[in-house]
Formats: C-alpha cells, structure tokens, sequence
C-alpha cells in the first residue's frame, strides 16, 4: 500500500508537465470528505491516505506519497440534485431564496452562478418544486461548500428532520389545489408560480426538463 499524508490544494506550484505524468484517483465527495481512507489509482495501486483531521479533499487537489509520486483527484460523479430557476418565469433570485432555505436544514449545497447542486433527498426536492424552481437528477462531481462541514467523517444519511411544525411542500397560500402525481416525471412536476396563476406541469405548455 502507497502511504500518502501529504496534499496539495488544487497542485498549486506544480509544474503541468508533472501534473499530465500524474496516476489520477476517483473519488466521490462521500469519501473526499474524510481524512482516512483506501482507494485504487488509475494505475492500479492501492493508496492508504491519512491526511489532518478535517482536510476536505477537493477535485483537482494533488496527493503526494510517501515515495514522492503525485496523484491527482478527480470528483467522481455521484448522483445529485441540479437546480435551476424556471426559465419562463423565474429570476436568478430563486436560487438565493432556496439556498437559504436549504441551508436553515444545513443541507450541503454546492453553489454555481446559475444553479444548485444537492445529494438526493425526494422530500427537499419536491419543497423546492414547490417553490417555483426545476430540480432534475444528474450525475456530476460534488464539490459543496465548507463551513460548519469541514470537519472530515460527517455522516450524510440524510435523516433530516423535516417536520418542522409546517409542511413545506405547501408553505405558500396558491389559491387552488396540486394535482400533479409528483411518483411519475419529477422533472414536470413543479409546484405553482407565484401570485401569477401559473401552473408548473403537464399542459403548462413549458419545457421544464432543460
């Protein structure tokens, strides 16, 4: 086994040529988030990485073993939430109100000029249909922010507490009733607009799938 204590964030200083000569190892943010772990290089290798307590190891970060070699990490992509505001009747705005209310949940939110990515949770992605935004399944890297996270090892079992004495599905007064089966295509059932009378579903005439 390949020791590895050693990393260094985002290969500052590194020469490209050393960087492209580099084994590379996948790692999906679950494992990324720990300081201890086991993993296979793509050369084949076994690596045994014991790293600070506390060090998050991001995409692009450059291991460095004990023999002096370098290992590059890639975010392996892991299933994820993406979302986006409604194009027809959304505004970038919706993405800061549902960071904020993602974050009073202390949800790990990885944030992008243009959307939001979280790990799967149906019951947070239908409160966020609720509030007017798309919300699609993908596979792509996780890189989330720190914080309150940063410590390595965090349990992510997603057991969150979501009765918070309100159903957030409905914390909106919409003046009429859901009928969408939200078992089907969760990518067509978006909860209503806002004040606009507007129905986000099947016979909305909208494209929300993109």
């Amino acid at each position: 086994m390949l020791e590895i204590s050693k990393l260094i964030s985002q290969g500052a200083g590194l020469a490209p040529v050393l960087l492209k000569r580099a084994a590379s190892v996948e790692l999906d943010w679950d494992v990324r988030q720990k300081s201890r772990f086991d993993a296979l290089d793509s050369t084949g290798r076994r690596l045994g990485v014991f790293l600070p307590r506390g060090t998050l190891v991001r995409g692009g970060d450059v291991l460095v073993a004990a023999d002096g070699s370098l290992i590059r990490v890639i975010a392996a992509p892991q299933a994820v939430l993406r979302i986006t505001p409604c194009p027809q009747h959304g505004t970038p705005f919706d993405l800061v109100r549902a960071a904020y209310h993602l974050g009073n949940r202390h949800v790990q939110i990885e944030l992008k000029p243009d959307h939001l990515k979280i790990e799967p949770d149906h019951v947070l992605a239908d409160m966020l249909r609720a509030m007017h935004l798309i919300v699609n399944e993908a596979s792509e890297g996780f890189e989330p922010e720190g914080g309150a996270y940063a410590a390595g090892g965090h349990s992510h079992g997603h057991s969150h507490d979501h009765s918070h004495g309100h159903d957030h599905a409905h914390d909106h007064s919409h003046g009429h009733s859901h009928s969408h089966d939200h078992e089907h295509d969760h990518r067509h059932s978006h909860g209503p607009a806002h004040g606009a009378g507007h129905v986000h579903g099947p016979g909305c005439g909208h494209d929300h799938s993109k």
